[in-house]
Formats: C-alpha cells, sequence, structure tokens
C-alpha cells in the first residue's frame, strides 16, 4: 500500500495520495464534533461552551505531538525517497522514543495545572464545573493521541495514506456510538462524552501500532542493538521541534483568543464553540492537502527531482484556491443552517453571532489555503524554521488585534472575527515573497544534503 511520488502524473499522484489523508482528519474531527453536537443539542448552551473551550485547550496541547509527528514525517520521508531503509529505521526510534517521553510529560503536566486552567482562559463560574469535569476525562486520551499520530505519520511518509484513513473510521464510528450511549443513556453528562472520546482513540492509536509493526518490522527489528547516532537526533530535533514549535505558536494564539472570547461570556464562547468546528470542517482538507503536498515535495526532494517539484507546487496553488472559492461560497451561503446542527434554534443570540463570525471567515479561506501549502513547503524543503516565521505573523496578528479591536465599544467581539484573516494575508505575503526571492536556492536538492551534512 506503500505509495511512491517520485513517479507517475504529478497531480494524479498527490490527489490520489491526499484524498484518504483529507477523509481520515475529517473523520479525526468528528471526536470532538461529535462531542460538540451532542452536548449542545441535548446538555445545553453552558455545555457546549465548556466542551469547546476545552476543545482548542486540546488542541494545544496535542499540537505539540502532532509537530513533532509532522517534522519526523518529513525525515522519513526523505529517507524514503533516497531508498534508505537504515537511515528510515534509525530516524523512526529516534522520533519514537523522544515523542513518547514528551506525551508522558504532557500528560503529567496537563493533571497537575488543571486548576490553572479557568484563570488562564478566564472561564465563567457556570461553564467551569462541566468544562472541569469533561477535562479530567479527555487528558487521559493524550498518549492516544501522540500513538495515532506517530504511526500515521509513518505510513503516510511511506505513501500509505489508506490505513490512518481506515483506523480512524471504525473508531470514529465508534466514539459516535458511545457518546450516545454514554450521554443519552446511561445521563453521565459531559464527563460521559469525553470518555467515549478517548476509548475510541485508544482503539485508533493501538490498532494503527498493531498495523504497522505487523507490515513494516524495521520498526521493531534491532530496537535497542544499535545505538542512535547523535547526527540523527539533531535531523529529527532539526525537523521536529521547529514544526513542534510552530504547531505550539499557532495554537497558543489560539488559545489565547480563546481566553479573549470567554470574557465575553456563554453566549459568545456557545457561537465559537459551535463556528469553530463548522470552519476547521471546511479548510480542514486544504490543511491535510497540504501535508500530503509536504510529503510529495520531501520525497521528490529525496531523490532529487527538481522539475516534478515546481510542477506539484504549481498544481497544489490552483487546486487549493479553487476549492477553497467553492467552499468559501459554500459556506457563507448555508450559515445558519449549519450552526443550527449544533445549537437549538430556540437559541438565537448564539446562532445570531456565530453566523456573523461565519460570514467573516468563511469568505477568506483561501488565505488559510495558501498558508497550509507554504507550512507544508517549506517543511519538506528543510526550513521548518520559516513555517515558524510565518506561524508567529500570522498567529501574532491574530492575537494582537483581536485585543485591540474587540477594546473598541463600536466594534466589540466582531474585531476578534476580523483579525484572523487580515493574520492569514499578511503569512502569506511574507512566504511569497520569501520563496519569489529564494526560489532557486529553495529548490536545490545538493543544498538540501549540504545543509544536513
Amino acid at each position: 500500500m506503500n505509495k511512491d511520488l517520485t513517479q507517475g502524473p504529478v497531480m494524479r499522484s498527490m490527489l490520489l495520495f491526499a484524498v484518504p489523508m483529507i477523509l481520515g482528519n475529517l473523520l479525526q474531527q468528528c471526536y470532538n464534533v461529535a462531542d460538540t453536537l451532542i452536548v449542545g443539542k441535548y446538555l445545553g448552551r453552558n455545555a457546549l461552551a465548556a466542551v469547546g473551550s476545552s476543545f482548542t485547550l486540546m488542541t494545544f496541547l496535542t499540537s505539540i505531538l502532532l509537530g513533532l509527528c509532522m517534522g519526523s514525517g518529513a525525515v522519513f520521508s526523505i529517507r524514503f525517497g533516497q531508498k534508505d531503509q537504515d537511515g528510515l529505521q534509525e530516524s523512526a526510534h529516534a522520533s519514537f522514543f523522544l515523542t513518547a517521553c514528551l506525551a508522558l510529560l504532557l500528560n503529567a503536566l496537563a493533571f497537575l495545572c488543571l486548576d490553572g486552567v479557568r484563570t488562564f482562559l478566564r472561564v465563567p463560574q457556570e461553564v467551569w464545573g462541566t468544562m472541569r469535569e469533561y477535562l479530567l476525562v479527555i487528558f487521559s486520551g493524550i498518549f492516544a493521541t501522540f500513538l495515532y499520530n506517530y504511526f500515521a505519520s509513518f505510513l503516510r511518509a511511506l505513501g500509505n495514506s489508506v490505513a490512518p484513513l481506515l483506523f480512524l473510521g471504525v473508531s470514529a464510528i465508534l466514539n459516535i456510538i458511545l457518546d450516545l450511549w454514554f450521554v443519552l443513556g446511561l445521563k453521565l453528562g459531559a464527563g460521559g462524552a469525553a470518555g467515549a472520546t478517548v476509548i475510541a482513540q485508544y482503539v485508533s492509536g493501538a490498532g494503527i501500532a498493531a498495523y504497522t509493526l505487523v507490515h513494516h518490522p524495521l520498526l521493531w527489528k534491532n530496537l535497542g542493538r544499535r545505538p542512535i547516532r547523535k547526527s540523527c537526533v539533531r535531523e529529527i530535533a532539526s525537523f521536529s521541534l521547529l514544526t513542534c514549535v510552530q504547531q505550539s505558536v499557532m495554537n497558543l494564539g489560539i488559545l489565547m483568543v480563546q481566553g479573549l472570547v470567554n470574557s465575553f461570556g456563554a453566549t459568545i464562547m456557545a457561537a465559537f464553540a459551535a463556528a469553530v468546528k463548522i470552519d476547521a470542517f471546511a479548510y480542514m482538507p486544504v490543511q491535510d492537502f497540504g501535508n500530503a503536498f509536504s510529503t510529495f515535495i520531501a520525497q521528490n526532494y529525496g531523490s532529487n527531482k527538481e522539475s516534478r517539484i515546481r510542477a506539484g507546487l504549481k498544481g497544489a496553488v490552483i487546486t487549493t484556491l479553487v476549492f477553497c472559492a467553492f467552499i468559501s461560497a459554500a459556506v457563507c451561503l448555508f450559515a445558519r443552517p449549519l450552526m443550527e446542527l449544533f445549537v437549538d434554534p430556540g437559541e438565537t443570540q448564539v446562532i445570531r453571532e456565530g453566523v456573523r463570525y461565519l460570514h467573516v471567515e468563511g469568505v477568506f479561506y483561501c488565505g488559510i489555503g495558501c498558508l497550509f501549502l507554504f507550512y507544508g513547503l517549506y517543511r519538506a524543503l528543510g526550513k521548518p524554521g520559516m513555517s515558524v516565521a510565518l506561524t508567529i505573523a500570522s498567529l501574532g496578528t491574530r492575537v494582537l488585534l483581536a485585543y485591540a479591536l474587540s477594546a473598541v465599544p463600536a466594534i466589540g467581539v466582531v474585531g476578534i472575527w476580523w483579525s484572523v484573516p487580515i493574520g492569514w494575508f499578511l503569512a502569506d505575503m511574507i512566504g511569497a515573497v520569501y520563496y519569489w526571492t529564494r526560489k532557486k536556492h529553495l529548490l536545490s536538492p545538493s543544498n538540501m544534503r549540504r545543509n544536513q551534512a
């Protein structure tokens, strides 16, 4: 099931590889969306606000692990493109132990710092009890998130994007079934919704780990018998840590915005929680297409195929812009019925604010689509520091403008919504200028080998 992206038609290869990734991450979104939908419909506005804020916090915590896995995946793709089995094995071992240790550390810190969350996120008293109940359970799924994302990154780096999709499909269905049973049948409230998510996460994490170890014995053969070289650890760190910083900075900015949103009360919190889920489904395909694009670039970079890199870049930009134009029109047109999927129609204030959010964000999805391509490009070309710089530009602008504009009485909370697309387009401009001024240098495989030496 492994796919060599250095051969065959450029866009066809990239799209066939990307589609299972897109479907897989849409299913992964179903974990929290199922919680949000069921909680919002059956447990009320405050419970919806609690689960929505919890999702933002969990995204921040797990983004650190996701960044390490994504950065490691770029190294795996390059080794696969170079047909270097020993290097692939060594990199996989180094990445696993590094990320596993961090996952355990994060899990311990999450529980230790739980009661400080309320102050940091400015959670209202009427929401905190439910949110704390949800977090106590959902934190236990952090290690499961590591298992799934590590092995999924490994498989995708080798061109197998189908297996991660299948495991997510099973666990997503399981999550929905358990959500309904725990919340509606057993009346376990928000804690039951969290329990359903954690069980489903461990099913996907353990399942994909077992599958990978059976089908790719190189991951466990010679384990512990051959020392990992410092140069390998440095290489994993150079790709992974900066990607980890990028993901962390991005989600820390979102977390700071969440705290600002929370200061406007439960109605705005609930509207934001529902609208962000719609946002996630809307632009998740271009995020995953950006990750598939990154794997394509990395494999061809490792194989010294500059012409395929240029063709892939051109095709990816056109595909992204066309898709974003379509999805923007759909979200703007159906904003109200989409909000009513998550919120009782009687909650008119919540729905009205959510629709206003979507009418601002939805018009500008091409901005985030291009930004995901820049992230994937620079990660694959061995320039993860540039991805960090783009993230800081995007999120820094978003946070600063959100706090500044929302403090103006005539603008209020809508200033938070407008800060997002402004940040996207600023980062896009920086990424484009950097690429065009350094294109020849960036696309030289010999330069990459020299940087890694």
